[in-house]
């Protein structure tokens, strides 16, 4: 993916920024709630099992909208683990988990899928002449041959803070992600974390603020490596280290300037604040698909493994949502469920045409992309 960053001079030779967000497509989805797109696939989920879902619609010659709850790619590889390496991709001796969604989101979008963030599907009805209709929180909605839910373990939301705080400075001071990490330039932030995420963030962010690392205890979650360099920058003195929990916040004025920490032995520090940047990790949340008379084993849903249909034609699920027989949870099995799958939802796509088997070798259209 190749999101510009903000001209703020944020760089690490060392270390893999969490992904910038990515915007919206212009011109491809619906900027009214009134308005429906129809296309031949809707993909739920942007993680990997859905962006190559995506990517093998494009291979079909499926027009494709994927609908992801998140402001940007990846599902669980990008939001808990963007920075650990992964080893069992075909291919690659290894990769992160943000390297992994840049790859497979530039896959996608090269055949012509259509990605949409910050887009909650909340509704799936039966529409007209066998398709589907998903709705979305925000009204929007999307006509469909096919769905293929790849919703992983379900919408992520923030761990939030469990002390009370005034609700204007959620988005202003308090943050549970990074939109614009210029908003910090010359600040003093608190980071509450300890995983790959907060480690991330603590280093991009040294050089252009006053920065505290807080952590309920001295060791960390994230990447080993990110770990050391945490670490070796406080030793020089870059950022600070505290180890504790949050108690409470202070504020002049109705604006937050100090966090209350307690740390071992019932003593509490005050740390001076002007954001806190809470990155506790993300809580998977089924939310509106868990009404949707699909899950049925323990929040997942059960599918055919000839087809990866559910128990409603036409829809399907894939990755980690999905249940079936000797299941196993990788990503290069989410990769082969999603192929087979668009192989049997061409027929609700295009049921009057036979799927006639190309290898990609031998299209023209990766020609005359390479």
């Amino acid at each position: 993916m190749s999101t510009p960053k903000e001209d703020v001079g944020f760089e690490s030779a060392n270390v893999t920024a969490p992904l910038a967000v990515a915007d919206e497509d212009a011109g491809t989805a619906a900027s009214s709630g009134s308005e429906v797109v129809r296309t031949d696939i809707v993909i739920v989920g942007a993680g990997p099992a859905g962006l190559f879902a995506a990517f093998q619609a494009g291979v079909l010659g499926l027009t494709c909208d994927v609908l992801e709850a998140l402001p940007r790619p990846g599902g669980q590889c990008a939001e808990l683990y963007p920075s650990k390496p992964i080893y069992d991709i075909p291919s690659m001796l290894s990769c992160t988990g943000a390297e992994l969604t840049e790859r497979l989101e530039a896959q996608a979008r090269s055949l012509g899928a259509r990605l949409h963030f910050n887009a909650a599907a909340s509704g799936l009805e039966p529409g007209q002449d066998g398709r589907w209709r998903i709705s979305l929180a925000d009204g929007r909605q999307f006509d469909a041959a096919a769905v293929l839910i790849a919703a992983g373990n379900g919408a992520f939301t923030p761990q939030r803070l469990s002390v009370p705080y005034e609700g204007a400075w959620e988005g202003r001071q308090i943050h549970y992600a990074v939109r614009d990490p210029a908003v910090f330039a010359g600040q003093r932030v608190v980071v509450a974390g300890g995983g790959d995420s907060a480690l991330d963030w603590v280093l991009a962010l040294k050089d252009h603020a006053s920065v505290t690392l807080l952590h309920r205890r001295p060791a960390y979650s994230g990447a080993p490596a990110s770990a050391q360099a945490v670490r070796d920058a406080a030793q020089r003195g870059e950022l600070t280290l505290v180890t504790g929990t949050i108690k409470g916040l202070s504020s002049v004025d109705g604006r937050l300037t100090d966090v209350d920490v307690l740390q071992a032995g019932g003593v509490t520090q005050s740390l001076a604040c002007d954001h806190l940047l809470v990155l506790y990790g993300l809580v998977a949340d089924l939310g509106a698909l868990a009404h949707w008379g699909l899950a049925d084993r323990a929040g997942r849903i059960a599918v055919d493994t000839a087809t990866y249909e559910t128990r409603r034609p036409g829809v399907f699920a894939l990755g980690d949502i999905a249940v079936y027989p000797n299941k196993h949870k990788l990503i290069l099995s989410a990769f082969h469920e999603g192929a087979l799958a668009l192989r049997h939802a061409y027929r609700y796509a295009r049921p009057d045409q036979a799927l006639v088997h190309v290898h990609t070798s031998n299209d023209s259209r990766f020609r005359s992309a390479s």
